[in-house]
């Protein structure tokens, strides 16, 4: 079992008055709050260095938080450490003597699971163990939300890796990875999450990995797409016979390669036997005359059947595919990434596709080394975020393997994101 600091909790009577002290006297950013239901807390990360500290506060009299601050007044509450895999080190702290005060782990902040140790086996020291590697249940969930005439269904095809550094472009590694934990080959967990949009007619944006990749990629990828996006369709009460329109941001395999799929007899056919497909044309013509900077993201048995199947529309420009839903090239990842937009009943949405793949790349600099025009991604994300904060318009994350969707606001500089 390896264990590596996370973060040192800090029980504190009033937040605010923390904040003076760690914000404003110190310079500290602060992360924006959230309430950890099970414990009755409230709380705020402050990062410093690769950990952090946890300011934590009360939100019920009989809360653990209350209870300590009222024996023991405001100060260090606890330690937290970071492991892999969290069942196992609490089976091995177990079977070592340890007493454990949650024996099973549970859910706690930033969506991690956690499992208290008592201070008897820690020397004095109440310690935490966390784990964030593992996919919650939020990554596997079918999220619904109504904008005015439109229905937004957040739906998942599993997780992948990605190489950490990749993912983060100039970003250094000790910010990074206080942000998204990396396995023991440096790569970070990503979620899968096509939208389907129901209005007029039935769309669904992307479509994820799909089922076609064999073992060696599954390792290379660390792919886990149980139980798939069939399953998630049919958990939203679709099926692939329901979707008329198939929008791509691109066609990178995350995000195309569930546009098709291999029969019983090998040959590979569009995976939604009524929809049309609709990808720009610029995008269509890169991933069909790919170069060495990009042929290992484009994979023709994701879109090649498609026009050979008589079912590809190709666009041009920006317009409007379906009543209340737009497409806004970007650019940056690759020269003609879109975006998508939704709009009805004076609300607005956006499916941001690779412009802001995680939560984790809110910051203008958080732009990914896979891009290939850097320049255009940050350009268009300032513009992007400056809209979206401006008209509070609900964003989507493809890739984020706990937030599917949420707001963004902003604190002196410091962005946030407050969960659908």
């Amino acid at each position: 079992m390896k264990a590596v600091l996370d973060h040192v909790g800090i029980a504190v009577r009033d937040l605010d008055a923390a904040l003076a002290f760690y914000r404003d006297g110190l310079g500290l950013e602060i992360d924006a709050p959230e309430d950890v239901i099970s414990q009755r807390v409230r709380a705020r990360f402050v990062p410093v260095g690769s950990a952090s500290l946890e300011l934590l506060e009360a939100t019920a009299a009989d809360s653990p938080i209350a209870r300590y601050i009222e024996k023991h007044g405001p100060g260090l509450h606890h330690i937290t450490l970071r492991v892999d895999d969290i069942t196992a080190a609490l089976t091995l702290l177990k079977s070592r003597g340890a007493r454990l005060i949650d024996e099973q782990p549970r859910p706690g902040a930033e969506g991690a699971l956690i499992a208290f140790i008592h201070p008897s086996s820690a020397h004095g020291v109440l310690v935490e163990l966390k784990q964030t590697s593992r996919v919650p249940a939020a990554c596997s969930s079918v999220i619904t939300h109504t904008l005015g005439d439109l229905e937004l269904i957040s739906l998942h095809d599993g997780c992948f890796r990605l190489d950490g550094g990749s993912m983060f472009g100039v970003v250094p590694k000790p910010l990074w990875s206080a942000k998204a934990v990396p396995d023991d080959r440096n790569r970070i967990r990503l979620a899968m999450r096509p939208l389907v949009v129901r209005g007029d007619k039935t769309m669904i944006i992307d479509a994820g990995l799909g089922d076609k990749e064999d073992a060696k990629f599954s390792d290379i990828y660390g792919v886990d797409r149980a139980p798939g996006l069939d399953a998630s369709l049919d958990e939203a009460g679709l099926s692939p016979e329901d979707i008329d329109i198939v929008l791509a941001t691109h066609l990178h395999f995350d995000h195309a390669g569930g546009f098709t799929t291999r029969d019983a007899s090998g040959r590979v056919r569009p995976r939604f036997p009524r929809a049309r497909y609709v990808v720009r044309r610029g995008e269509w013509d890169d991933a069909t005359h790919p170069h060495e900077r990009n042929r290992a993201s484009y994979r023709p048995d994701n879109y090649v059947p498609l026009a050979e199947a008589g079912v590809l529309d190709l666009v041009d420009g920006d317009q409007t595919i379906m009543p209340g839903v737009r497409v806004h090239r970007t650019g940056g990842h690759n020269m003609h990434h879109q975006m998508v937009w939704m709009e009805s009943a004076g609300r607005r949405a956006a499916f941001v596709g690779d412009l802001i793949p995680t939560t984790a790349h809110l910051p203008d600099p958080w732009i990914m080394g896979f891009d290939l025009y850097p320049m255009d991604t940050l350009a268009a994300k300032k513009a992007f975020v400056h809209e979206a904060l401006e008209r509070r318009d609900l964003v989507y994350f493809e890739h984020d393997p706990f937030v599917a969707a949420g707001y963004i606001s902003e604190d002196n500089g410091k962005r946030h994101v407050t969960p659908l």
